[in-house]
């Protein structure tokens, strides 16, 4: 059984920086994508960023763009997220997700097969 397990999470001032990472086991291939996503109290789970295993293409919405950068290191199976610059708005519980078929990143949590269990990021003003 695939497992994802983050770690990283804490409490912040704004402006402050964080790295999550996303220890991934029994998974190899190269194939399927890899994504973080957050969730707020009473909100929808949001997309933050997108890998592409096969291609390492990322993708980043506005709200995080230029300041949480994606990143995978093969040799410990681990995908990082560093968020910098960051902001209230940004607390929440971050998840890393998994999707194993081939065919490109979905942008929302549906197609995603694996979760981890979440890591909560703190941002006070």
């Amino acid at each position: 059984q695939v497992q994802l397990v983050e770690s990283g999470g804490g409490s912040v001032q704004a402006g402050g920086s964080l790295r999550l990472s996303c220890v991934v086991s029994r998974y190899t291939d190269s194939t399927g994508c890899m994504a973080w996503f957050r969730q707020a109290p009473g909100k929808e789970r949001e997309v933050v960023s997108t890998f592409w295993l096969s291609t390492t293409w990322t993708y980043y919405p506005d709200s995080v763009k230029g300041r949480f950068t994606v990143s995978q290191d093969n040799a410990k199976n681990t995908l990082y997220l560093q968020m910098n610059s960051l902001k209230p708005d940004d607390t929440a519980t971050y998840y890393c997700a998994l999707d194993p078929t081939v065919g490109g990143c979905s942008r929302v949590p549906g197609p995603y097969t694996y979760w981890g269990q979440g890591t909560q990021v703190t941002v006070s003003s």
